[in-house]
């Protein structure tokens, strides 16, 4: 009886210390992403999904900056990070000239809102397999049942 007692304490130590966060590793991994070509509304766009693998502060402000194809400033989506929530996605409005095979950048920063300091910043980089070219100049059905564009 008292080796299972302490072969229980053993295991509750065991367990306590792995749920203990890394203060060193990082808050966010990206775990999807990618381009996107509607063909029936003629629209591209590019967007990702990140994971935290540590806990992120309810109340952060986590701001995604996209390269933006056309070579103007970056593009800037932002969202506030809610308690317990297990995924973070963000995608460009619709934007031109993506090169096939060319690695656009995009960068997460997380944004301390009591403090407005930026506390971790992660960047990779997404790659067309398709040119932009690809896309009809205009939309090829409109509506929501995607009827012919009469254009």
């Amino acid at each position: 009886m008292k080796i299972t007692k302490i072969l229980l304490l053993w295991v509750l130590v065991f367990f306590a210390n792995g749920c203990e966060e890394d203060p060193n590793s990082p808050y966010l991994e990206f775990t999807g992403g990618g381009f996107i070509f509607n063909y029936r509304i003629g629209e591209a766009f590019y967007g990702f999904n990140v994971t935290p693998l540590r806990t992120i502060p309810a109340g952060t402000k986590i701001i995604a900056e996209f390269e933006d194809p056309a070579g103007g400033p970056p593009l800037i989506v932002s969202q506030l990070a809610k308690e317990n929530q297990i995924q973070f996605s963000f995608r460009t409005p619709g934007i031109k000239e993506i090169k096939k095979e060319r690695p656009y950048l995009v960068k997460v920063k997380l944004v301390d809102t009591q403090k407005d300091i930026v506390f971790a910043e992660y960047s990779h980089q997404f790659t067309s397999s398709i040119d932009q070219a690809s896309l009809p100049d205009k939309a090829l059905t409109i509506g929501p049942g995607y009827h012919l564009n009469p254009n």
